[in-house]
């Protein structure tokens, strides 16, 4: 009796292309990380990434056509990083501003990532940006969310009276955006030096709370 379909040999052979494929990807997207926290989106060809990758040109081009390509698979995996962590945080138990506490303490940790959110974003607030929606909607929902918290915070009587929840939520992630731009400034200070991304977020969260946020339980 006869057989179709791929031999044993050709499968292994399509599972070692697609995890080499992979780790090109990664090393493409590394670079890009680099490139884009040094010199913006703008400033970045290319050619400059795929030198930075070891790759050519043409082979760049196999896994990311165009420039904007690249930007918009660094954004997609930065947010599935943070979110991953985030929703961790918040299964164990811990509240969602200790979570973005731990969030900011993560950052300081990847100045890489951070570096190129800065400047991207930064660059983005131009329309024709291609990442300029990208942020529309990543603070439009991030906004949202935390209103949302304070709401419930409100409700049980853990958030200082009088406040306006959207000016609230707006300040927050103004700190957030500005401690990171504050500590990437101070980056080649000695560490005792450089800014607390973290502690600045707890010291606002403690004038707007009531009840201090809650980290997760001990087990």
């Amino acid at each position: 009796m006869t057989t179709t379909g791929a031999t044993p040999q050709a499968g292994a052979a399509r599972a070692g292309g697609y995890a080499r494929g992979r780790r090109k990807r990664e090393q493409i997207l590394q670079a890009a990380i680099t490139l884009f926290g040094e010199a913006g989106f703008h400033g970045t060809s290319l050619r400059d990434i795929a030198g930075a990758a070891g790759i050519s040109h043409p082979g760049l081009l196999h896994h990311f056509p165009t420039k904007a390509a690249v930007l918009e698979a660094l954004l997609e995996h930065r947010d599935a990083v943070d979110e991953a962590d985030l929703e961790a945080d918040r299964e164990r138990g811990t509240d969602l501003f200790t979570a973005l506490v731990h969030l900011m303490e993560r950052n300081a940790l990847r100045p890489a990532i951070v570096d190129l959110y800065t400047s991207v974003a930064a660059e983005a607030t131009s329309a024709d940006h291609p990442a300029h929606a990208y942020f529309e909607r990543r603070y439009a929902r991030t906004i949202a969310l935390i209103v949302d918290e304070l709401a419930a915070r409100r409700d049980a009587g853990e958030l200082v009276p009088g406040l306006d929840l959207e000016t609230t939520a707006r300040s927050l992630v103004a700190i957030m955006d500005g401690m990171q731009l504050q500590w990437l400034l101070a980056r080649d200070l000695p560490r005792a030096q450089r800014p607390d991304m973290a502690a600045t977020l707890g010291a606002y969260l403690d004038l707007i709370l009531v009840t201090p946020p809650q980290d997760a339980p001990a087990p």
